[in-house]
């Protein structure tokens, strides 16, 4: 059972969020789940101890509600902060478990926010850098620093070209090099996973995407190659508890 008179808020309060849960569950109330939203995640960035307390609920509601499903995504996606909720987090596994099964089964539906289920699902894999990053592929843009000459550099994953290159402030993306795409048996882990994921939902963009995100990468300067999403992953992902 959750003591809800140490689980505050946003706003300090103690008593409101549990009150609005009530009112969910038993209506979908647009109002209530707007201010839901705003106690339990700041500026879509700060999550706070009602935060992980509402979790479990917000699950059993998550198979008949896209808000619910929504806002428990989204305070996961914030989950590898500094939120100090380091044992309300780990007493939410056996929801997340749960989520992430109903998320897969949600994408295998082909929904119109197929992109915003995958980074949620991400994000209860705990792969929040990827979830924080990871975008459509029509231009996206990834900076990580060369592993053998330190230089920054600049992937590009886009209608615009898959290439590494040099940033110039002026001149834009300088001394290009084509990516190389990872083939699928080659892929392993998490990528491996991302992959497949996408091509069985038949969305070959974000598949053929992610193949470079794990393919290689040639650094303009050295003429070192490199794992992309190992040197990303090195940079990026957070210190987990």
């Amino acid at each position: 059972m959750v003591n809800w008179t140490q689980m505050h808020d946003c706003y300090m309060d103690v008593d409101r969020v549990p009150a609005l849960l009530e009112r969910v569950e038993l209506e979908d109330n647009a109002e209530a789940w707007e201010e839901l939203r705003y106690r339990l995640v700041l500026e879509h960035d700060l999550v706070f101890p009602a935060s992980f307390a509402a979790l479990p609920r917000l699950v059993r509601l998550a198979s008949r509600s896209g808000r619910a499903r929504g806002l428990a995504g989204t305070i996961l996606r914030r989950s590898a902060g500094h939120h100090g909720c380091d044992d309300l987090l780990a007493d939410c596994a056996g929801a997340i478990a749960e989520f992430r099964k109903l998320l897969d089964r949600h994408l295998q539906s082909r929904p119109v926010d197929y992109l915003a289920t995958f980074l949620d699902l991400l994000a209860a894999e705990e792969q929040y850098h990827w979830s924080a990053v990871l975008g459509d592929f029509t231009d996206d843009f990834y900076h990580l620093t060369c592993p053998h000459c330190a230089v920054e550099v600049t992937i590009a994953i886009g209608d615009h070209g898959r290439y590494s290159a040099i940033r110039d402030w002026h001149q834009g993306d300088v001394d290009r090099r084509v990516l190389r795409q990872a083939s699928p048996e080659g892929l392993s882990g998490i990528g491996r996973w991302m992959h497949e994921t996408a091509v069985r939902d038949g969305r070959e963009p974000l598949a053929d995407g992610i193949a470079h995100l794990f393919g290689k990468g040639e650094c303009p300067r050295c003429a070192s190659v490199f794992n992309i999403a190992e040197e990303y992953t090195s940079a990026n992902r957070p210190v987990l508890r």
